[in-house]
């Protein structure tokens, strides 16, 4: 059940910062609309993006990257098993 809004854009940067990636919002020519440094463990999305781009761009990566939760609190790991666990329907 994902909701467009602000706060559920706010949790899943929250949930990002806990990891041990970084989240950054930029500008550029991104096919897909983001780009995963892997090595680097940085993660932009196009800063052009709508709410509702952003989010869905972070769900996307969240699916095909693996994130280290030992820092996540109770909520937010909660929040990662229900993400990982769904199929987005757009």
């Amino acid at each position: 059940m994902i909701k467009y809004t602000n706060q559920f854009l706010t949790k899943l940067e929250d949930l990002v910062a806990e990891s041990d990636y970084i989240l950054r919002y930029e500008k550029g020519n991104f096919k897909s609309g983001y780009c995963v440094l892997k090595d680097q463990k940085i993660i932009i999305v196009n800063k052009f993006f709508t709410m509702e781009g952003k989010i869905n761009a972070i769900l996307d990566i969240l699916k095909n990257v693996e994130l280290d939760t030992t820092n996540f609190t109770e909520k937010s790991l909660k929040l990662y098993q229900e993400l990982t666990a769904t199929e987005v329907k757009a």
